[in-house]
């Protein structure tokens, strides 16, 4: 066999339909040949998922930047192969090395794990496998990296901490920094593997050494306590913030993709955290406290990602863009400095109830191929249930300016499955739509195309909603056809398509993804057993099989419904009940209870779906 550099290049790029998302040495790459040698600590930042998703994970390649400007270390990227490469791989025994450099991955220190959402547990499971890393921690030995694992799935990583060694919680800047720089004391003093994982976890209140907690459980499978090593109930978790995000490291010269990425454009994250809270929004709840980057930071950012990489797109990032203060500063200023060199704005989601104010602003810096936005109920109440401050008022008032500007296309996001939903809810989908539709018509134009997409509410850990039970899946199914019922009745002529159009999520991915969300360590088996059926890139529709999955389960002898769609008392111990979620649990438990009073309020008939009505004490 000969260096690993050749047999990428002889053995893999030959094979494969793809070779350009494998080749490495991007534009503004960093790591050059012989740092990965020279370097104390040597670490591989992986996103378990295919180049083409991992590229556009603003993320990483902040995490990128930050190792490889810290003292003797060196960072390289990694992704998931796709499966005709790892095909290749396992046949000419090629072991998954770094993009930068092709270094075996199992040379590293630390192989750093972003995790994004449930779907990409089997790309972990991938990353490990395919680098000859033991699956399981308890099988690792001192020749094996650390593996660190951070991101919103963090939250609660439960199902996979059989798998993890450390996990970050809350912000990744500071704690990336702070876990090199002590890390590369350990080795240098040659402290072991096993003894720097406790000595890591016991010095960040933020690093959790998932092999240093213990699960007991409840006859009835509920868990019973959390404790440490000592057999003491186990200390609290806490997340690491970012405080200065106006001056917090950023890439100023992005990697610039050999082959075409989600999303090809420049990202800058403008604010950090939401005011909005929803009460099914995860980050929402986890992201606080709100902190904003200036507009002049943020232009700094711009002309800096421009000059080095010369994309035509500005995407401007947060969780809510319309909510970020001086939004019409900042698009007027981006305009004023990039519209000359033919340089687009691209927002997220716009918020209903801002439209009237962003829409001037947005007229000649944001293309017009069709505006996005988040209304997710169709009906007032339950929208202020959620607190979603919007109303059908402003939603149609906004659309007419947006009509009148100049647009023809509109994408709405509804989700269904909410306690306490009714008919009417789903029925007010279809009738909301086309009233957004009919408005353009109005204006004496012909009718906006309206793309509808409806996904399936996963109740989130940290949130009001990680007591409620998820929806079960016939529900979904029957919601699906009483929508293409009532769009396909709508009088149009036979064969003739309308102007809305709906398209739903996957149920069966929804109620996996409910399921690993506020899931246990006895998950893992579940992994572990799709992955070796073949489970890969469950979040692609072409990949995704239920029956894998559903044979996994009945593998482990674990029922899917009891983790999906159970609604769990008040007093019960979470899985995640050790690790902070920015909020207590006190404070969830009575915005539960409010969602509940607000939506009685005008639904006299409804039937709360849990057993109590009392509010907890403050």
């Amino acid at each position: 066999m000969g260096e690993l550099p050749d047999l990428v290049s002889t053995e893999l790029l030959p094979s494969v339909q793809k070779p350009g998302q494998y080749i490495g040495r991007e534009v503004n790459q960093l790591v050059r040949d012989g740092d990965w040698q020279a370097a104390t600590v040597r670490t591989a930042i992986a996103f378990p998922d295919t180049y083409a998703v991992g590229m556009s994970h603003l993320g990483c390649q902040i995490l990128y930047w930050i190792v490889n400007h810290l003292e003797d270390c060196c960072a390289e990227r990694v992704y998931c192969p796709w499966s005709d490469a790892e095909a290749v791989m396992r046949t000419k025994n090629i072991p998954l090395f770094t993009w930068d450099t092709r270094q075996p991955v199992s040379t590293a220190d630390i192989l750093a794990i972003t995790l994004q959402h449930e779907m990409a547990f089997t790309g972990v499971l991938q990353l490990l496998d395919l680098a000859g890393i033991p699956l399981r921690s308890t099988e690792r030995d001192d020749s094996h990296p650390l593996i660190l694992a951070g991101g919103p799935q963090a939250d609660n990583p439960e199902p996979l901490a059989p798998f993890l060694d450390l996990v970050v919680l809350g912000d990744g800047e500071e704690s990336i920094a702070a876990i090199h720089t002590a890390y590369r004391e350990l080795k240098i003093g040659g402290v072991r593997r096993r003894d720097a994982i406790s000595t890591l976890a016991s010095r960040f209140d933020w690093l959790y050494a998932t092999g240093d907690h213990y699960i007991r459980y409840n006859a009835d499978s509920t868990v019973h306590s959390i404790t440490s090593a000592d057999g003491s109930t186990a200390k609290s978790i806490q997340r690491c913030q970012t405080p200065d995000f106006d001056n917090a490291p950023v890439h100023l010269q992005p990697l610039v993709p050999h082959t075409e990425a989600i999303h090809d454009r420049i990202a800058i994250e403008i604010m950090r955290g939401c005011p909005e809270r929803c009460r099914f929004c995860h980050a929402g709840y986890t992201k606080r406290p709100l902190r904003l980057r200036s507009v002049d930071r943020i232009l700094e950012i711009a002309e800096h990602a421009y000059n080095s990489t010369g994309m035509d797109e500005l995407g401007i990032l947060s969780l809510s863009t319309a909510d970020y203060p001086h939004l019409a500063e900042l698009a007027k200023r981006i305009n004023d400095r990039f519209t000359p060199r033919r340089v687009n704005i691209s927002v997220p989601s716009l918020r209903i109830d801002r439209m009237l104010r962003d829409i001037p602003w947005m007229v000649n810096s944001v293309r017009k191929s069709g505006l996005t936005l988040a209304v997710e109920a169709a009906r007032d109440d339950l929208r202020a249930a959620i607190r979603k401050r919007v109303t059908d008022a402003d939603l149609l008032e906004g659309v007419r300016a947006a009509y009148r500007a100049g647009w023809r296309s509109i994408k709405l996001y509804f989700m269904c499955g909410f306690p306490g939903e009714q008919p009417q809810d789903i029925e007010g989908i279809v009738d909301l739509s086309r009233r957004v539709s009919e408005i353009r018509q109005e204006l004496g134009r012909g009718p906006a195309n309206i793309n509808v997409s409806v996904g399936w509410l996963v109740p989130k850990p940290h949130t009001p909603f990680q007591w409620a039970g998820q929806a079960d899946a016939e529900y979904f199914r029957e919601t699906r056809r009483h929508l293409m019922d009532l769009l396909n009745s709508s009088g149009r002529r036979p064969g003739k398509r309308g102007p809305v159009k709906i398209r739903t999520h996957n149920i069966e991915r929804s109620v996996l993804e409910a399921v690993f969300a506020r899931g246990d360590r006895r998950l893992s088996d579940v992994i572990e057993h799709a992955y070796r059926a073949g489970a890969r890139f469950d979040s692609w529709d072409e990949c995704f099989n239920s029956m894998t999955w559903t044979r996994a389960f009945e593998a482990a002898s674990l029922d899917p419904g009891w983790y999906a769609n159970r609604e769990r008392p008040r007093d019960e111990v979470f899985p995640w009940s050790h690790l902070a979620g920015g909020v207590s649990n006190e404070y969830l438990l009575r915005q539960y209870d409010d969602y509940w009073q607000r939506l009685s309020s005008t639904r006299p008939n409804l039937i709360r779906s849990d057993s109590s009505d009392s509010v907890p004490p403050t």
